[in-house]
């Protein structure tokens, strides 16, 4: 395949969107082989098929790298609860938020769970997504854990998206062992993760360090199993306050700290030092209405990776958009919208370990999005306008 007379964001990190004009892309069997100028374009490039982009925008293909996206059910009631004075710590404290989650996806048959899901995934190839990040943790059972993520498998087989998964064993206590956390990781997070691992079901171990969910000292028990597992881990950290989560999640290498409204200077250069990425999720930061704002200005002082992403699920952040997610981060955390591209793209693919993704350039697989826009600014600066033209996915890769 031959693209040619395109506008190209490469997201090298060489020049701003590493942009080039008057450009082409060549891929064979899934991946990308030459990209350049067309005044450069290698003579012997020749057969497959040539598409001519007439200067459109071709981006990476977009990544999300956190979402719960596969669930049962739905929570339109908390929303209303919380727009009657409710907080998320009293909703989830009632008995709603992710426990009541937790009854619709453990009553749902892997079908419903995959046809559900599909209608969200959907949404999010529609828009340029390559690479999608799934987590369980709606089930905190043996069995519904494992059903939700072959589900997440699955849809790899019926789509064309990449999927990464994620343990989310350490997402919430059930009823059924309320006031009992230590006890539920013995006997169901950690066996839990080993059988996962054993079927090949998770690609990474993530956790829930909050005040209404699990201690430092409990999330580094599913981190020290991870880790003798020989998987990455990464973290929900420091979203409702402060317990240490990011530098517990910094000590264990993880692949990103996520959330992070409530993260401090410290903090970022824990983050900084252990290469983690902080994963930015501005739609729980708005459908919440949190006021407080990750800490960016430290991010960017340490030069630690930012990351945005849609944490699609259906209590806190039941969107299915990326693009409205790059607009809330410049909006509400003031990214520009570079840093806003660059957080879908190449810091997203890093955020999942990833490195053949994110950006475009020879040896990396052809998941491409041409935009109908002038500008890669424009993708973050429109508010519900999807210009999507066509979108490529390096299947053969």
């Amino acid at each position: 395949m031959l693209l040619t007379n395109a506008t190209i964001a490469c997201m090298t990190g060489e020049t701003p969107y590493g942009l080039l004009r008057d450009a082409a892309i060549h891929a064979e069997n899934g991946r990308l082989v030459w990209v350049g100028p067309m005044e450069d374009l290698p003579a012997g490039i020749a057969g497959g098929e040539v598409v001519d982009l007439e200067g459109r925008l071709v981006t990476p293909g977009l990544i999300d790298c956190h979402t719960h996206i596969v669930h049962g059910g739905n929570r339109a009631n908390e929303f209303e609860m919380r727009l009657n004075g409710a907080s998320y710590e009293e909703v989830a404290r009632a008995g709603g938020g992710i426990v009541s989650t937790v009854r619709a996806t453990r009553a749902a048959s892997q079908d419903e769970l995959l046809a559900s899901a599909l209608l969200r995934v959907d949404a999010l190839i529609g828009e340029g997504v390559t690479t999608l990040e799934i987590k369980s943790g709606y089930g905190l059972d043996i069995d519904t854990e494992l059903n939700m993520l072959r589900t997440a498998r699955a849809i790899a087989k019926v789509r064309p998206v990449r999927v990464r998964t994620s343990f989310l064993g350490a997402h919430a206590v059930p009823p059924e062992y309320a006031g009992r956390a230590d006890t539920y990781i013995d006997e169901v997070c950690l066996p839990a993760l080993e059988a996962a691992h054993a079927a090949g079901l998770a690609d990474a171990v993530d956790g829930f360090c909050e005040g209404i969910a699990f201690t430092p000292e409990q999330i580094e028990r599913v981190f020290a199993k991870a880790q003798a597992l020989d998987l990455p881990v990464k973290l929900h950290a420091e979203q409702l306050s402060n317990l240490g989560g990011a530098r517990l999640a910094a000590r264990y290498g993880a692949l990103s700290a996520d959330h992070v409204e409530y993260a401090n200077e410290g903090d970022a250069a824990a983050l900084a030092r252990s290469g983690s990425v902080a994963v930015l999720l501005p739609g729980a930061f708005y459908a919440l209405r949190e006021t407080q704002s990750p800490p960016v200005a430290a991010f960017r002082q340490h030069d630690v990776a930012m990351a945005v992403a849609t944490d699609c699920n259906p209590g806190s952040s039941p969107m299915t958009s990326l693009l409205l997610a790059m607009n809330m981060a410049c909006t509400f955390f003031r990214l520009t919208p570079e840093e806003a591209l660059a957080g879908v793209t190449r810091n997203a693919a890093r955020a999942l370990g990833l490195d053949d993704a994110g950006q475009i350039a020879p040896g990396m697989r052809a998941d491409l999005a041409v935009w109908n826009v002038e500008h890669p600014a424009e993708l973050a600066y429109r508010i519900g306008f999807n210009p999507l033209h066509q979108r490529f996915f390096g299947d053969a890769a």
